[in-house]
């Protein structure tokens, strides 16, 4: 006698969830099989025919399970804005002026936004300081590691940030990468401020190691894919900055450390991120701002350079110069008949000042962001040479920043100016 010894379960162990009457039927042969004598064939011939029609009834479940999971995943990418539409959308726009904002209280982007030392207090009374001279947006840092380590709650905390903004009429462009500073970011509590020397806590994003590390890019895409989805329709959100200054080598600060084919790396990275961002069909526009070189002709500028300006919806840029060079260098922009924002200015040494600038950006209609805002861990009132150079007190000329901690304006004919050429600004909209 051939003997059945298998259960059926044993074999059709292809999903958990068989309705009950087909379950029956498969028992119902294995009880019949078990009990009489059947030949080899017959009894493949009989497992078969249980397996195809289960697989037939099971079939549309399946696809329906697939085509949801597809609908989720895959989100309708858009296309770069063409010039029309990215014009339109600075239409609608007031004078764009603001700063770079990190609250007083946060050394980096980390100690801003980690759950611990998320400060709404503070990032409420500064910003209403803001409002009062006038500025209505901020360019805000976000950081990948914030995600990957509780992407969750970096969502709320930025719907938090985001509602404080809102209530002083203050829109935000948040900036997703970084390649300035520090390339070795540790989540969790941020060193002390070294004394006296500027950003000495600042961190890169993606570290040098991650940037090394090719099986980490899936998760910085979900960091930059899931982030623009889950704000993609928010109009306190005023543009997504895919990577401030991608081929900055950190000059004296971190050079010891860098690597030498960094600017290789970040190359394909950066094309990647703007891919990842447009996958999350986002209503605003999206750029990376140029910062060093030549731009007098587009065909002769480094490929990173034309690679950012030829991504990005609205052209950014930044400028550490005197005002001659400045306007200079949006004449060079104005080619790509797109919305021009200077995304960083501001270096009182340099010549690059308010009084010099703003009335030029007013002229030329270019949103301006002025890097610093409120003086604090960052310590940018200190120079870029403070990494060079012994500072023991406070300089006498600031670098960066508006205001002290107490709200006390660190010039007050600068405050006065913002304010006149904002209000100025808002009733001729």
């Amino acid at each position: 006698m051939y003997r059945i010894t298998l259960t059926w379960t044993s074999i059709l162990n292809i999903n958990s969830e068989i309705p009950e009457a087909i379950e029956l039927a498969v028992s119902g042969i294995f009880y019949f099989l078990n009990l009489k004598k059947v030949k080899k064939t017959q009894f493949f011939l009989s497992i078969l025919s249980v397996m195809i029609f289960i697989s037939c009834v099971d079939k549309p479940k399946q696809n329906q399970e697939t085509a949801e999971a597809t609908a989720v995943e895959t989100p309708e990418a858009r296309e770069t804005w063409n010039k029309e539409k990215a014009n339109t959308w600075y239409e609608q726009q007031p004078w764009l002026v603001g700063a770079n904002f990190n609250p007083s209280t946060a050394i980096n982007q980390l100690e801003m936004w980690q759950e611990e030392t998320f400060d709404p207090q503070t990032i409420d009374k500064e910003l209403g300081w803001a409002k009062d001279i006038g500025m209505n947006t901020m360019r805000v840092y976000l950081h990948d590691l914030l995600h990957q380590e509780d992407p969750k709650g970096l969502y709320e905390r930025l719907d938090a940030y985001l509602a404080i903004a809102d209530k002083h009429g203050i829109k935000t462009m948040f900036v997703l990468f970084d390649s300035c500073w520090d390339p070795f970011p540790v989540s969790g509590e941020q060193r002390d401020p070294k004394p006296h020397v500027h950003n000495s806590g600042w961190v890169q994003s993606p570290g040098q190691k991650a940037l090394q590390d090719s099986t980490q890019y899936p998760r910085l895409r979900r960091y930059v894919t899931e982030t623009v989805a889950q704000f993609k329709d928010d109009d306190r959100i005023l543009a997504w900055d895919i990577w401030n200054e991608p081929d900055n080598m950190t000059g004296p600060s971190y050079e010891d450390v860098e690597i030498p084919n960094k600017v290789e790396l970040v190359y394909p990275l950066l094309e990647d991120a703007f891919s990842w961002a447009r996958d999350a069909n986002p209503s605003q526009p999206l750029t990376s701002g140029v910062w060093m070189g030549d731009w007098s002709s587009h065909e002769e500028m480094e490929p990173i350079h034309k690679l950012q300006l030829e991504q990005s919806d609205i052209i950014t840029f930044h400028n550490y110069d005197d005002p001659a060079e400045f306007e200079k260098r949006i004449e060079w922009l104005k080619r790509y008949e797109r919305p021009i924002l200077c995304t960083e200015y501001m270096a009182r040494p340099n010549g690059s000042t308010f009084e010099g600038f703003l009335p030029i950006a007013k002229e030329h209609q270019i949103g301006m962001y002025n890097w610093g805002f409120v003086n604090g861990k960052s310590q940018t009132i200190y120079p870029w040479d403070s990494w060079t150079k012994e500072y023991t007190a406070e300089p006498e000329l600031w670098f960066h920043d508006i205001f002290r901690k107490d709200g006390t304006p660190y010039k007050e004919e600068e405050v006065a100016l913002i304010k006149k050429l904002n209000t100025e600004a808002s009733a001729t909209n």
